[in-house]
């Protein structure tokens, strides 16, 4: 039923009821019961964790409400839920909601599924399981990427554990979301934790400058307490220039930016560049810092015998000796123009704002994690820490390192999963090319981790086994999510490569329709946990203590009494359980969150409380202010102790690793041109729009897409400009097929001057259907499996596509 057909409904139905409202009533209606309240939470992947206050009678969800009991005061402010949690209920109880175990009967795909006993299921997952670890051994079963439920005591945990209690299972580093910005930080900071652990956003407010580079917090972190909320609030209060590049014009600018600078998607390293040339040539670089406390930017800070044309000044402006004059192949604006879009004078002066706010202020670089996710995203990151770099804008109250804002953070256990005794591991991204042929997948080739006793003399070695069986829970990456649905389709098929597929989910997803056996998890508002705030919470903290509102629907069943069925199976259920039922667990686990967080009050008082927060509860965090302040008593972790413009360990695995002609990896950021991307002229004859991918409203990756009230709040339609819409004659609304040599989807199409020409952008996430042509949508059938160079991540926003209108005979 549409929303607009129940609106109907409901006012007929609310009109008899007033006409029988005035007859005489027969009888007394027998009273309602006493409506029950209980808090839950939304745990999807958008870093909130929003709270969700509950309301049910007699076992059945009446309404959702969030966080609004008290008064509204920036600092201890409400955590207000977005569209997508206040829209749990219809989620909840939603046509395609798994009701029991199921096996498949038919083809991988096909969605032909038979209904079985939780006793059937359970011994076939054992037999299943127990067969590929001793056949094949425990490097063959993997866990496919998950995001959809953010538990600390029920989940995925639960199912790691299991796993590493029978040996463990094929590691796997990165992932769908900032895989590349892991391995830009690592080889630049020393930590790949320093991606995501920039500065706090509360130091905007000692910003004169805030330059966000594809950064989009009102779309991606819609909740009421979170990024979006802290910069519209800070942004408002305190009016610091904001300059936004980002080939949209997204909900985060709407009249609050300063300037908009659009930019054609991937070529983010050569408006760095760009800008670098500027700084150098006219004296806007913090020749001290980089002295200081970089290894790299010239010949003063070079490794002992790397000569200075390996520098980065010395690419920058294209020279061989210091002194120089800058060469034909100069970094120069007009250069940077022809690639990125964005006109010369304007590059110019960007270059010129930051040098001068930088030299009597404080300029705050966010970089958002879409800009990692291309074809050459490690690089692209890279080039974009070198702005704060050149700027000496790093260390200090007001700045950032251009990573990801740290977030406040309170704590609270998460159920322990033990070591995993397998060492070996592959990126996240490349697990189909080990269902094909991981036996061949290398450490140079393919960016295998080995342990050193698997390593030859020069340091290669094989994977040597492939994935026989997959672990899905609470992800739709088994698929949708990944790159390239339709050869994803093709290798999941053959049951003959990956024998057993086990998927755990609330729905039957794109990719439960590719399990071999299912097993019904439950829902959010059918447990009890205490929840940590995520990753994106902004400048607030928060704790909620979620509790079933209603049972356990169906014939749903927890991840711990699943798996501890499981443990006792394969006679480890002691070392699984403890000897702890679930509630033990809990009750440990509040106990110890109390004493982490001395404010946080008895349980009885939480579960009715609900939520329990702290404004900064750590206090703002300066990225890099230890280093900045003493980097002898405080060196970064990488080789040299200091920030690595100029990485040795690239240069050496640049010198090593064998790639395909057209991929990069260098000792210093530097932009590359690659393949689908902005400068790919043979690619642009017969596909030539670049495809983009974004978060929209409506979902959070693919969760929430079986919403219809969000299907029809939120339009999912490919963003086309006007001068591009006018040459293939199309109009706002016209169903169009997207289409590559991977694929085709069918979708609507919006016209706007929101996006710049030559670009397309379609978010993320909706259902993939298959078949010649995807009517679900779905980004995912048109993007590239191609890993990246060096990290091996998704290059998933690097794609090159045509768009035609389908005719009213075809619709």
């Amino acid at each position: 039923m549409q929303r607009r057909d129940f609106l109907k409904m409901s006012a007929a139905l609310g009109g008899a009821a007033a006409l029988a409202g005035c007859q005489r009533p027969e009888a007394t209606a027998e009273p309602l019961s006493e409506e029950q309240v209980n808090w839950s939470a939304c745990l999807v992947n958008c870093g909130s964790n929003c709270p969700l206050k509950v309301y049910s009678r007699d076992g059945m969800i009446t309404r959702i409400e969030t966080d609004h009991s008290f008064a509204d005061e920036y600092g201890n402010h409400q955590v207000r839920a977005c569209l997508r949690g206040r829209s749990v209920r219809q989620r909840v109880y939603a046509p395609d909601r798994l009701k029991y175990p199921m096996k498949r009967t038919g083809p991988r795909g096909s969605g032909q599924f038979q209904r079985i006993s939780w006793e059937e299921a359970l011994d076939s997952i054992h037999a299943k399981l127990g067969h590929v670890i001793k056949e094949y051994g425990n490097e063959s079963v993997f866990f496919t990427y998950n995001s959809g439920a953010y538990y600390n005591f029920g989940g995925k945990q639960n199912y790691y554990r299991l796993m590493n209690l029978l040996g463990g299972y094929l590691n796997s580093y990165g992932d769908y979301s900032w895989g590349q910005m892991y391995q830009a930080a690592r080889y630049t900071f020393g930590s790949e934790a320093l991606a995501y652990q920039g500065s706090a956003m509360a130091e905007m407010q000692a910003a004169d400058l805030v330059l966000m580079l594809g950064y989009n917090p009102s779309e991606i972190r819609m909740s009421g307490s979170g990024e979006a909320y802290d910069f519209l609030v800070m942004k408002q209060q305190l009016g610091f220039k904001t300059i936004i590049v980002d080939p949209r014009y997204t909900d985060s600018a709407l009249g609050k930016e300063d300037q908009w600078l659009p930019i054609r998607p991937g070529t983010d390293a050569a408006l760095a560049e760009a800008i670098a040339y500027q700084l150098i040539q006219h004296h806007g670089v913090d020749q001290a810092f980089l002295d200081r406390y970089c290894q790299g930017y010239d010949e003063r800070t070079l490794p002992k015998g790397v000569p200075f044309k390996a520098s980065y000044k010395a690419h920058i402006l294209d020279i061989e000796q210091p002194g120089d004059q800058p060469g034909a192949n100069a970094r120069t604006p007009e250069w940077a123009a022809s690639i990125t879009g964005i006109p010369a004078a304007q590059i110019r002066q960007l270059a010129q704002t930051l040098a001068q706010t930088a030299a009597t202020g404080k300029v705050y670089v966010q970089i958002a994690a879409s800009l990692n996710r291309h074809a050459a995203g490690e690089n692209t990151i890279r080039a974009m820490y070198m702005l704060p770099l050149l700027l000496g804008q790093v260390g200090l109250p007001g700045t950032n390192t251009g990573a990801l804002p740290s977030g406040s953070s309170l704590s609270a256990p998460v159920m322990p999963t033990g070591d995993n005794p397998v060492e070996s591991a592959i990126s996240f991204f490349t697990w189909t090319q080990a269902v094909l042929d991981g036996q061949n997948m290398t450490v140079q080739r393919d960016g295998v981790r080995l342990p050193e006793d698997k390593l030859d003399e020069q340091g290669d070695g094989r994977l040597g086994h492939d994935i026989k069986a997959i672990i899905n829970y609470a992800g739709n990456a088994l698929i949708n999510q990944h790159a390239d649905a339709n050869r994803t389709a093709e290798i999941l098929k053959d049951d003959s490569r990956c024998e057993f597929i086990l998927v755990v989910d609330n729905w039957m997803t794109p990719s439960a329709e590719y399990a071999d056996i299912i097993l019904p998890d439950v829902t959010w508002l059918e447990s009890e946990d205490l929840i940590t705030q995520g990753y994106a919470a902004g400048n607030t903290g928060t704790l909620v203590q979620i509790s079933s509102a209603i049972g356990p629907m169906f014939e749903c069943r927890n991840s711990y009494d699943v798996c501890t069925e499981l443990a006792r199976r394969f006679g480890v259920e002691q070392a699984f359980t403890e000897g702890k039922s679930a509630q033990q667990w809990l009750d440990q686990f509040y106990a110890e969150a109390q004493a982490a967080n001395p404010g946080l009050p008895d349980k009885s008082v939480m579960l009715k409380q609900g939520v329990y927060r702290q404004y900064l509860p750590n206090g703002s965090h300066i990225a890099l202010q230890d280093f900045r302040d003493d980097p002898e008593a405080n060196p970064l972790a990488t080789p040299s102790g200091k920030i690595e413009i100029y990485s040795s360990e690239l240069a050496d695995k640049a010198a090593r690793w064998q790639l395909p002609a057209d991929q990069v990896i260098s000792a210093i950021p530097q932009y590359c041109a690659t393949a689908e991307g902005a400068e790919d002229r043979d690619g642009m004859r017969r596909y030539p729009l670049q495809l983009t991918g974004y978060h929209t409203k409506g979902r959070v990756h693919s969760s929430y897409h079986n919403v219809p009230w969000l299907r029809e709040a939120v339009q999912d339609a490919v963003w086309i400009s006007p001068m591009d819409a006018e040459a293939r004659g199309l109009a706002t609304g016209n169903r169009v097929q997207v289409f590559n040599d991977r694929g085709t989807i069918e979708v609507e199409v919006k016209v706007t001057p929101r996006i710049m020409p030559g670009v397309v952008a379609l978010g993320q996430g909706a259902w993939y259907q298959g078949g010649d042509v995807d009517k679900g949508g779905c980004l995912n059938t048109l993007t590239s499996q191609r890993p990246t160079p060096l990290s091996k991540g998704n290059g998933q926003h690097t794609n090159l596509v045509e768009i035609r209108k389908i005719a009213e005979t075809d619709a």
